[in-house]
């Protein structure tokens, strides 16, 4: 065999094993979601609603992807749910200490969230004690229950 053909076969060994040494063109997860509570697919949150009065205040199981549960409307409650969505940033994340809100009371009702969302365990709480507490309940709504004379969960 001549020089030429050999370095030729070691420069394309040389390409193939760098190109194996950087890595998959993906990140994969490191580890699989936990598994949801009955083996169901997709995303499931309990919401305990208390306060909110007759017809709103009670537990709700909510599946989504696909919709299910007892949720009066779950189609509408996971929609709302997928809509505020954003990529790198918590659904139900809490107002933010520091945040600057109107002191108005919007009612006694408060609700607790727990489950799993988007891939990632939810404990969140709910308030409507102020202005800032409200615009995050009322976005949220009808997963959580509206304020006006409807009933929702």
């Amino acid at each position: 065999m001549s020089a030429l053909p050999r370095r030729g076969i070691a420069s394309f060994a040389v390409s193939l094993l760098c190109g194996l040494a950087a890595g998959p063109a993906y990140a994969a997860p490191l580890l699989p979601p936990p598994p949801l509570p009955d083996d169901r697919t997709g995303d499931h949150l309990t919401l305990v609603v208390q306060g909110a009065g007759p017809g709103r205040d009670g537990v709700r199981q909510l599946f989504c992807h696909p919709e299910g549960g007892d949720h009066p409307d779950p189609a509408a409650a996971c929609r709302v749910l997928d809509e505020n969505t954003r990529w790198g940033q918590d659904t139900f994340a809490p107002v933010p200490p520091d945040g600057i809100c109107t002191m108005i009371d919007g009612g006694p009702a408060t609700a607790h969230v727990t489950g799993y969302w988007a891939g990632r365990p939810v404990d969140a709480d709910f308030s409507r004690r102020n202005g800032c507490e409200i615009a995050r309940w009322d976005r949220l709504v009808p997963f959580l229950p509206g304020a006006g004379a409807e009933k929702s969960p």
